[in-house]
């Protein structure tokens, strides 16, 4: 796994500092990204508050989504003077506010665009510019569209692609079910891989499984995860296996996140804004869904009240 890469996938409202906190305590390894956020919120909104994250979180990416050259440019500045470790250009959501404002997937029918923004990122910083996009959109979805994209974005300079592995249908589809219901073409990534060995492409969409993910990386460089790690997170402690690592405890996690948790009360924050992201801890376990139960919709959530749910499970799954 030296050269292989294993990523928790940009997720709009999930991946917020507050999951990623989380999701660290189970893997050391794996890449963290960030929500996508627009060029918009970090030039006219709390900029801040966007971009924080705990040292932990490293190695962490910035997503962004936006097509002006300009503030493609000084966004990404913005990502390498707050610490992040890469930028990623966003080239594969499929949502129509994203399409009103020409950026995410629709940038794919504009690989010059991408292009550009590639190549006037790059010179404006020293962090690894990356771009995420799908096999393709609307009828658009042949293999040769989507080598052409990849062809152009590369002479630009960039050298690793994430790859969703369904074409995005821009019309007529929501983003839930851009998520679903196109076909997973995963022989077209591998195929990609092959024709541009020199690139690192990794692979992303339904993947659910440690057995899945060793699958893929005999075809290709690295494997990105959203759904399965978020609502399962156990699953990127058991990946640690990948690198040889020990399976951390889920005790040993819960342990671990009081701290944080108390530190976040006392500056005022409310707790469930933290432990919405904690649901899937025990999924699988006896009495996950009474833990479930005791986190969701209490806005007046208590450390006491997460510490009794946790031990409540803890005791009916002695070795968990």
């Amino acid at each position: 796994m030296t050269h292989k890469r294993l990523s928790v996938a940009p997720m709009i409202d999930w991946t917020t500092t507050d999951y990623r906190y989380f999701a660290r305590l189970f893997n050391p390894q794996v890449y963290l990204y960030t929500e996508m956020i627009s060029t918009g919120a970090l030039l006219y909104g709390n900029r801040a508050r966007h971009l924080r994250f705990d040292k932990s979180e490293h190695p962490i990416v910035l997503q962004l989504g936006g097509a002006d050259i300009n503030e493609m440019t000084q966004c990404a500045e913005f990502a390498q003077q707050h610490g992040y470790d890469e930028v990623n250009i966003n080239v594969g959501c499929p949502s129509d506010r994203v399409q009103h404002n020409k950026i995410g997937a629709c940038l794919m029918a504009e690989p010059r665009t991408v292009a550009d923004l590639v190549k006037h990122m790059q010179a404006a910083v020293d962090i690894p510019v990356t771009v995420k996009h799908r096999i393709g959109i609307d009828d658009f979805d042949s293999y040769e569209f989507m080598s052409d994209f990849v062809q152009t974005v590369a002479a630009a300079g960039c050298t690793r692609f994430i790859v969703h592995a369904r074409t995005a249908w821009l019309q007529g589809l929501s983003p839930k079910q851009n998520r679903e219901i196109p076909p997973l073409r995963y022989d077209d990534v591998y195929r990609l891989k092959q024709d541009f060995p020199e690139l690192s492409i990794e692979i992303n969409g339904g993947i659910e499984s440690i057995a899945d993910i060793e699958q893929h990386l005999q075809h290709i460089d690295g494997v990105m995860i959203g759904r399965a790690f978020y609502h399962n997170p156990y699953l990127l402690a058991e990946a640690n296996v990948l690198w040889g690592q020990l399976i951390p405890k889920r005790s040993d996690i819960i342990a671990q996140l009081y701290p944080k948790l108390r530190a976040q009360a006392a500056q005022g924050e409310s707790l469930s804004t933290m432990t919405r992201h904690y649901l899937g801890l025990f999924q699988g376990l006896t009495g996950a869904r009474k833990w479930r139960q005791s986190l969701s919709g209490k806005p007046h959530l208590t450390i006491e009240d997460i510490e009794r749910a946790a031990d409540e499970v803890l005791q009916l799954n002695p070795d968990a």
